[in-house]
């Protein structure tokens, strides 16, 4: 590697601002485009890989609860409540993580369509402003997707079907395994929580994750897949 000269000067306006050239040279900015999209593809791929995880978890988890608490009549119902807990834990923990990972796939999804689309097929780009898009979102990286539009993406695709499947179970051990002597209400009881009081809790939670399921269909993220009726070419 050469030698900066002796008179140079990082802190000077040419310097600072070489990168600038590029905005006037299309070749420049095409190659620049190319290594911003790599580095945002590799990001996006980690946020998945840190989501995929948290769902394997999940299900695991689930499947597990199911074939212990089932094996056996001794077996105490509550531990598929504990189930319900730990399903909660991860889709907060998986909520931040698909919000972070937006972050990436928006960025990959601008560079995708205004730009590689483009110069496959040069029909227009769909947003005139992508390069003032992007470049604002890399001065000032913003999370796009809420709390609660994430939380139901994530109840939709995966938690909610888990969560019905506990829940379901939890009553079959209720009624199914309970003696018509206790009942269902007493055989609910943890401890000194009385049966109706478990069964109200676990009612509301229900009815909470039901309502932020079928909540308000959220906004669609652009580009996101979905089927097609004219894929013929494709199979």
């Amino acid at each position: 590697m050469s030698e900066p000269p002796e008179d140079f000067d990082s802190g000077s306006r040419e310097e600072r601002e070489v990168a600038a050239e590029a905005a006037g040279d299309r070749s420049d900015l095409l190659s620049l485009m190319g290594h911003t999209y790599r580095g945002e593809l590799g990001r996006m791929s980690s946020w998945r890989t840190r989501i995929d995880r948290t769902t394997n978890w999940a299900v695991v988890l689930t499947a597990s609860l199911l074939t212990w608490t089932f094996s056996s009549e001794s077996r105490p119902h509550y531990v598929l409540l504990i189930g319900l807990v730990m399903l909660s834990v991860f889709l907060g923990i998986e909520t931040r993580r698909y919000r972070m990972f937006d972050v990436w796939r928006s960025r990959v999804r601008l560079l995708e369509e205004n730009v590689f689309a483009n110069a496959l097929d040069p029909e227009g780009v769909k947003q005139s402003n992508w390069r003032t898009l992007l470049s604002e979102d890399l001065r000032e990286p913003t999370i796009k997707t809420p709390t609660v539009e994430a939380m139901s993406r994530r109840l939709r695709r995966l938690y909610a079907p888990l969560l019905t499947v506990l829940i379901a179970a939890w009553l079959v051990r209720l009624t199914v395994f309970t003696s018509s002597e206790n009942g269902v209400v007493a055989t609910a009881a943890v401890g000194a929580i009385p049966g109706a009081l478990v069964i109200a809790v676990v009612g509301c939670f229900y009815l909470a994750v039901l309502a932020l399921t079928m909540r308000r269909p959220p906004r669609r993220a652009k580009g996101e897949l979905g089927s097609t009726d004219d894929a013929e070419e494709w199979k």
